[in-house]
C-alpha cells in the first residue's frame, strides 16, 4: 500500500453513469477514496450504505467520497440505484487504479488463497497528497471512523 505524504497516483475511471472521473478533478477538495471487493455483497454494501447514511457530513465537511471496484459500469449503476448511493462509484476492470493503490492482494478466505481487492480507505488532501492510509477496514465502522478523522481536523 502507499505511505501517508506521497502523491495520489492519478487514474481516469467511469462512473456508474460512463462518466470518465479523474483524480484530478477534485484537486482543491479533500477525497475519500475507498476500495471495495464486490457489489451487492454483504460486507461491501453494509459499506456503502454507511457512506449513504454519513454522507452528509461528508458533504459539509466539502470532502469528496469515492468507491472504487473491479465491477462493471452497469453493475456500478444497479448497485448504486439500489441503495439510493448518492456518491461516485468508479468501475476499475483492469485494475489500474487498485494496483497502484497497492490494493490488489494475497486473501485468505477458510483456508483458500486467492488475489482479490483489500478494502483499503485513502484520504487525499487537497493538494493531491495522500494525508491516511487505513488498510483492512471494517465496513460497518469505516464511514463514521473517517468522519471522526475530519471532525478532529477542525
Amino acid at each position: 500500500m502507499l505511505e501517508v505524504g506521497t502523491k495520489a497516483p492519478d487514474f481516469t475511471l467511469s462512473d456508474q453513469n460512463g462518466k470518465e472521473v479523474s483524480l484530478a478533478d477534485f484537486l482543491g477538495k479533500y477525497v475519500v477514496l475507498y476500495f471495495y471487493p464486490r457489489d451487492n455483497t454483504p460486507g461491501c454494501t453494509r459499506q456503502a450504505c454507511a457512506f449513504t447514511q454519513n454522507f452528509e457530513g461528508f458533504q459539509s465537511s466539502d470532502v469528496v467520497v469515492i468507491g472504487i471496484s473491479k465491477d462493471s459500469v452497469a453493475s456500478h449503476l444497479k448497485f448504486a440505484q439500489k441503495y439510493n448511493l448518492p456518491f461516485l462509484l468508479l468501475s476499475d476492470p483492469e485494475r489500474k487504479a487498485i494496483e497502484s493503490y497497492g490494493v490488489w492482494q494475497e486473501k485468505k478466505l477458510y483456508g483458500k488463497v486467492s488475489m482479490g481487492v483489500v478494502r483499503s480507505t485513502y484520504i487525499i488532501d487537497p493538494q493531491g497528497n495522500i494525508e491516511k492510509v487505513m488498510p483492512k477496514v471494517k465496513p460497518d465502522t469505516n464511514a463514521a471512523e473517517i468522519l471522526e478523522y475530519f471532525k478532529g481536523k477542525k
